[in-house]
Formats: structure tokens, sequence, C-alpha cells
């Protein structure tokens, strides 16, 4: 039985991450906490751990539950590692995503580029003078 394990192969084996390459450079880039520490790739997981994932804008938090180190399906996924984020963290990525698709309506007539009408009016006008 497994008692600890390196955080890339583990956030890569309970899918947090699509490859072991992807998890191995976000511990590098200083993404990857446990315990509230900073972690290179090679740390060793046990369990028990508070694994903190910043994913901006919001951080992910996760609870070990059990020690593993070879890619399982996404349902077996959850035997060995609980999401514990709080739902505070959830209701921000909500409304962010709420505020860009309101920043992406569609502007109001008159703004920006003429439309082909209103440069043949344009073009109508300035050849009257």
């Amino acid at each position: 039985m497994l008692t600890a394990v390196r955080i890339d192969k583990y956030l890569w084996s309970v899918r947090i991450y699509k490859t072991r390459s992807i998890a191995t450079d976000e511990c590098k880039h200083s993404h990857v906490l446990i315990n509230d520490n900073y972690v290179k790739p090679s740390y060793n997981v046990k369990v028990g751990d508070k694994i903190q994932i910043k994913a901006p804008p919001i951080i992910k938090s996760y609870k070990v539950i059990g020690i593993l180190d070879k890619r399982v399906s996404a349902v077996l996924s959850t035997e060995y590692i609980t999401d514990i984020t709080p739902q505070e963290e959830y209701d921000k990525l909500v409304l962010i995503q709420n505020n860009r698709k309101l920043a992406f309506v569609k502007h109001e007539k008159g703004l920006g580029r003429p439309t082909k009408k209103d440069r043949r009016e344009i073009d109508k006008f300035k050849n009257e003078l």
C-alpha cells in the first residue's frame, strides 16, 4: 500500500490536470499549495493533506483521502480526493462570467464604425455641400 506519491503524479492521476507535464508546470509556477506552502513537483503528498490550486480568478481546495499513482476514471477519482472549495469561490466565478457576458452585448447604433447605410447618408450629405 502506498503512503506517499509525488504531487504532480497525484494531481494527474485524480484528473485535476489533463497531463502530468501540465501538473509539473503548475507546481513550478507556484500554482499549487499543500497545507498553505508552495511545493515543488517532487513533493510527496500524504493522506489528510489540504491541496490548494490557483486557477484565477478562484482558488480551488481539495482534501486527500487516499493515495494512488495510476490514473483512474473520473468516477473512481472521487474515492481519493474531495473538493472542499468554499461556495463563495464558485459564486465569484459565476459573477465574473456574468460580467463578461454583459461586456459583449452589442453596442448601440451610432457607436463604432458606420454601417453601409450610414456611409451612404454621409456621402450624400458631403455631395450636397
